[in-house]
């Protein structure tokens, strides 16, 4: 690793111990208040609406979705945003696993039945005994439930439900390599997000919430689900249309949907259990996430290694030479002559480069084997279509 000036990270939420931790108290400082950050660390705090100051080379989120994070315009000035996908991937399981058996066992209306119950009522076992009547729920053994995203959780949960004996349906157009070797060999594969509503008992939503996916499950395809079918959404607020489930529900073509994104459209309304974004919110989960996070973020700043970043190519290149460059452009033909360029007419020697790309955004590693002076920098920096240049020299 790198040693030098300390690097200055602002903190906008409450991070766990664990992560922060692993940030060496002689190179890092953390805090609140800092003007001019190297760095941004952050859980649930929007910042869209905040000014993020030009000297912030790196983005980390301590959690799996960048929503509250403007990734257009920090990819535009180079600066990767980091995430921990997976991290509270155990967490957000388990959780789906309650809110499947609150739903087919009817425990948040028997709960709420035996709330109302007067304990010093005459006739209280038989009132206990009447009123369960309402309350008789299903199995979820030999169920079919849908898994519509199979990323790390939608895996875990398909895998879950499997040891419980159920029968799963898994869709994922965009399904990575990682995520279908890890994927259980039992899980039937489905054509389309209709294919799983219509044959699923229960259907639980993991995917993240772009353009593709905003109410990927709306009032046309809700249509095809059973009377007595089990919604269940713990990816993002937005992935289905509220307004339509509402609507199934009151019609009688749902029988509930469990969320963990509360608000007044839903709030209230007896088919519906919503749960207060509880998703990561474990003691195991958030130290995971912020250990993933912080490590990330220390990588990048000191050795400009760059893992999960949403924006940014995968990029990981040991230490040859004491002097490194990380450069992030655009992606476009003759970026990497034109830098090889500027450093050949400095006089500088390239030990070792990397260069990948992704999407319109391209980045670069180099190792050179002699000290690199402001005016070469300066010259990296004007080529049109390089995003931002740092020089990241190990002290003696």
């Amino acid at each position: 690793m790198a040693s030098g000036p300390a690097f200055e990270v602002l903190v906008l939420n409450q991070i766990s111990k664990v992560g922060l931790d692993r940030l060496p108290a002689g190179r890092y400082r953390t805090g609140k208040d800092f003007p001019a950050p190297d760095a941004i660390l952050v859980r649930s705090a929007d910042l869209h609406g905040m000014e993020i100051p030009h000297s912030v080379a790196a983005i980390a989120r301590a959690g799996a979705g960048t929503n509250n994070i403007p990734v257009k315009a920090m990819s535009a000035r180079g600066v990767p945003v980091f995430t921990a996908p997976g991290g509270n991937a155990n967490a957000v399981k388990e959780l789906v696993l309650a809110g499947m058996l609150l739903a087919a066992r009817n425990l948040w209306g028997a709960q709420r039945f035996v709330q109302g119950l007067d304990a010093q009522q005459p006739g209280l076992d038989k009132a206990i005994e009447d009123g369960k009547k309402s309350f008789a729920g299903f199995e979820l053994c030999n169920q079919t439930l849908g898994v519509i995203g199979l990323g790390k959780v939608g895996c875990l949960v398909a895998d879950a439900a499997i040891k419980l004996g159920m029968h799963v349906l898994g869709y994922d157009p965009e399904i990575t390599v990682e995520a279908a070797w890890s994927l259980p060999s039992q899980v039937q594969r489905a054509t389309s997000v209709e294919d799983v509503l219509k044959h699923a008992r229960l259907v639980s939503l993991h995917v993240p919430l772009v353009d593709a996916t905003r109410h990927l499950v709306h009032a046309q395809n809700l249509r095809l689900m059973k009377h007595d079918g089990v919604l269940l959404n713990f990816s993002r607020e937005g992935v289905a249309d509220d307004a339509a489930v509402v609507a199934a529900l009151e019609a009688g073509r749902l029988g509930a949907y469990v969320c963990d994104f509360p608000h007044p459209g839903i709030l209230g309304h007896p088919k519906v259990i919503a749960l207060p974004h509880l998703g990561a919110s474990t003691r195991e989960a958030e130290d995971n996430c912020a250990i993933m996070v912080v490590d990330q973020l220390r990588a990048f700043l000191e050795d400009g290694h760059v893992r999960n970043a949403v924006n940014f190519p995968q990029v990981d290149m040991g230490r040859e030479s004491p002097y490194r460059l990380a450069i992030a452009n655009a992606n476009v033909p003759n970026m990497v002559g034109q830098i090889s360029t500027a450093m050949a007419k400095a006089g500088l020697n390239i030990h070792n480069m990397v260069n990948k790309s992704r999407g319109e955004m391209a980045y670069t590693l180099v190792d050179v084997d002699s000290a690199v002076a402001g005016p070469v920098l300066a010259a990296i920096r004007a080529i049109d279509g390089v995003l931002s240049v740092r020089y990241l020299p190990v002290s003696p």
